[in-house]
Parts: structure tokens; C-alpha cells; sequence
């Protein structure tokens, strides 16, 4: 809690004026969208197009068709799938744009290398660079393939008929294994034992990040859990920020950049990657109230603020009060909560993040991709 606080307490010395970056800020689409073109320009394809070579293979043509049989039913692969399609906030592949755009704001390693030459470059990036963008991407969206299984224990009938869950369950595992095999495969032709190693890693950090944040999707745990902003940082990062920051990392092994460029890297990745989820998190208690129904996490992060602020008594209390024949009243539970500065601090938290993300590429030489990092960092700190 004391380390938090301490970081809270050390905004005030940094700039607030400066633009914040959120992939689910509140700033009208057409800005983001901008945001969004303009860096895909300077990187010089548009990265929605990034994994196309997988995704239009003849084996993911076959999961599509099968997919189809879902259709009807409730079951999460479905909404994945349509994603792919069409995504009005265009975030699906912000990990790759985010790696090419640090490739090309670090430019070539001062490291001499026999298989790095300047040359090889197009648009600034090398190709290693842009098939590790790929990489990401692929990784990340089987995991996101991967979170879209049921669980059947749950099911109900207005799901859809059991089988096609259960059908739908199996190309959930299937797919995402392709997906994440391809990825493996992509990542061993580097050729580059570290980033292998940094790329391995990051899988196994999301790995044990889903694991955590598994029993915390169910509602009765929120009334035992004494998890604090601490440690919701840490699994957050795992979950949610450890592949871009590796990725990130990567992108500069194998340009040849040294330790210390490969740390700054690391550390954009990092806090931008946290500066997202807390404004992700925020977007149900900053909305308009009239916006639709509310539903959020109870352990979303001004959730967990506003539990540590009121004590884990009181949060009790002020649960059961917002429950009705068992089920909790989120637009009642939200007015509690933002009667308290549980809301402000994850405000506060997500700038100082922000911020971190902005200070980490400094160093980097002048450019319009080192302004697109910056643009993309402001975003997130805008509510």
C-alpha cells in the first residue's frame, strides 16, 4: 500500500498537461482512429493486416466454417471471431503497431552485427522486427481464442444447445493451439536465443496471470479476497502487460541495441500496458450514467482501491447491501463506490503510468515515430 501511495504522491512533480493515451478512453473514435492511422503510416503497412498470412490459411479457413455452427448460441468464440472482422476501437493489433513503432523510434543498435545490416531496413524497421510484430499478435490472439471457453458447469439453456457449447469449446482449444504454434514456429526462425527466451517467458507469465485472475471472476470471492493494489499490479502485468514489454525488449535485441535501450523499452511496454487496464477498468465509473446497464469487476482496480480505503468490514457490508435475490445491483454498488476516492486514485495511478510510459522514450532520437508513442501513451490518461 505505502509503495503505491508513495507513487500517488509523486505526480504532482510530474507534467499533467501532458496528453494521456487509453485504448478505451473516452475521447471521440475519430481521434483515436487518427492516432491509430497516422502511426500505421509511419511504420508502413497498416498492422490489421499484420497476421494475414496465418489467418487466411487453409486450416483457419476450415476453423471459420466450423465456427459458423455457432451461430445462434452464446458462446464467446463467437464474439472473438467477429472482433477479427470488425472492431470499431481498432486495438486488436496495438501490441504489434506498438513494437514497430519503438523499432523504428530506437533505429539500428550501435552493435556491429554479421547478420544486422542497416540496409536490410524498410521504413526504418527491420524484417526481424516486423515478423517478432507478428509474433505478438499471433500470441496474443490465441490467448484471447483461449479465454473463450465455457464453463459448462454454468451453462443454461438459453446458451444455446449443450453440443454446440461443447463444439465450440473444442475449436476454442484447437484454434488458439494453431494460432500459438504458428507463433512458436515464427519465433524460432529468428534465430535469436534471447528473444526466444524473453518471448517464452511472456507466455508463461500470461499463463500464470489468466491463472490468477480465474477465481477471482467469481462474485463470492470478492468477499474473502484481500487482494491489494500491490499485487494487483503485479497480476495485471503478468496478464496484461508482460507481452508487449518483453516484445518491446525484444525489438531492440534484435536490432543490437544495448541493456540500457533494452530496459527503456521494456519499461514503455510496461507502464503503457498498465496505463491501459486502469483506464479500461475506469471506463463503467467515468461513462455516463445513462449510458446502458453497469457491470464491472469486483476486482477491478477502483474496486480494490475503494476496498483498501474503506476496510474489508465495510466493503462487506456495503456488498450485501447492493445485492437483491442474490444478485448485485452494479449501478447502486457504483454510486457507493464512487462516493469514495477509490475511483480518483485509479486516476491518479493510470497518469502516473502514463507518464512513466512518456519519460521512458526521452532518450530516443527526435522522430515521428517516437511522436506516435508519445500520442498513443498521452491517449491512455484521457477519462
Amino acid at each position: 500500500m505505502t509503495v503505491i501511495w508513495s507513487r500517488l504522491s509523486c505526480i504532482v512533480l510530474l507534467n499533467r498537461g501532458q496528453r494521456n493515451i487509453s485504448l478505451f478512453s473516452n475521447t471521440t473514435p475519430s481521434n483515436w482512429n487518427k492516432v491509430v492511422s497516422d502511426a500505421e503510416k509511419i511504420v508502413g503497412y497498416p498492422t490489421s493486416f499484420m497476421s494475414l498470412r496465418c489467418l487466411l490459411s487453409d486450416e483457419l479457413s476450415n476453423v471459420a466454417m466450423h465456427v459458423r455452427k455457432l451461430v445462434g448460441t452464446k458462446h464467446p468464440l463467437l464474439n472473438t471471431a467477429r472482433g477479427f472482422v470488425y472492431d470499431s476501437r481498432n486495438n486488436l493489433q496495438m501490441r504489434g503497431l506498438v513494437v514497430l513503432l519503438m523499432s523504428k523510434a530506437a533505429g539500428p543498435g550501435q552493435h556491429k552485427a554479421s547478420d544486422v545490416f542497416p540496409q536490410d531496413m524498410v521504413s526504418g524497421i527491420y524484417p526481424s522486427q516486423r515478423n517478432l510484430a507478428e509474433i505478438t499478435e499471433l500470441i496474443h490472439t490465441a490467448f484471447l481464442v483461449h479465454r473463450g471457453i465455457v464453463n459448462l458447469k454454468e451453462w443454461t439453456n438459453s446458451d444455446g444447445p449443450l453440443k454446440d457449447m461443447q463444439f465450440g469449446n473444442k475449436m476454442a482449444v484447437l484454434s488458439g493451439d494453431f494460432l500459438l504454434a504458428n507463433a512458436c514456429t515464427g519465433l524460432a526462425q529468428l534465430n535469436n536465443t534471447k528473444v526466444v527466451e524473453l518471448i517464452s517467458s511472456a507466455i508463461g507469465d500470461l499463463v500464470q496471470g489468466i491463472y490468477h485472475e480465474m477465481p477471482n471472476s467469481l462474485e463470492d470471492k470478492s468477499l474473502t479476497d484481500d487482494i491489494n493494489m500491490v499485487t494487483w499490479e503485479e497480476q495485471r502485468f503478468l496478464s496484461h502487460g508482460a507481452l508487449l514489454a518483453k516484445s518491446c525488449q525484444a525489438a531492440m535485441e534484435l536490432a543490437k541495441h544495448d541493456k540500457d535501450a533494452q530496459g527503456l523499452a521494456y519499461k514503455y511496454g510496461k507502464h503503457l500496458s498498465l496505463g491501459h487496464k486502469l483506464n479500461s477498468d475506469l471506463q463503467p465509473f467515468v461513462k455516463n450514467s445513462s449510458a446502458g446497464p453497469v457491470t464491472f469487476s469486483l476486482n477491478s482496480a477502483p474496486v480494490v482501491f475503494h476496498r483498501q480505503i474503506v476496510g474489508q468490514e465495510r466493503w462487506r457490508h456495503q456488498l450485501q447491501q447492493a445485492k437483491t435475490i442474490g444478485t448485485i445491483d452494479y449501478t447502486k454498488l457504483r454510486s457507493t463506490i464512487k462516493l469514495e476516492e477509490g475511483v480518483t486514485s485509479t486516476m491518479d495511478l493510470c497518469r502516473y503510468h502514463g507518464n512513466k510510459a512518456l519519460e521512458s522514450i526521452q532518450c530516443f532520437p527526435s522522430s515521428e515515430a517516437r511522436s506516435a508513442l508519445e500520442n498513443i501513451a498521452s491517449t491512455v490518461t484521457k477519462f
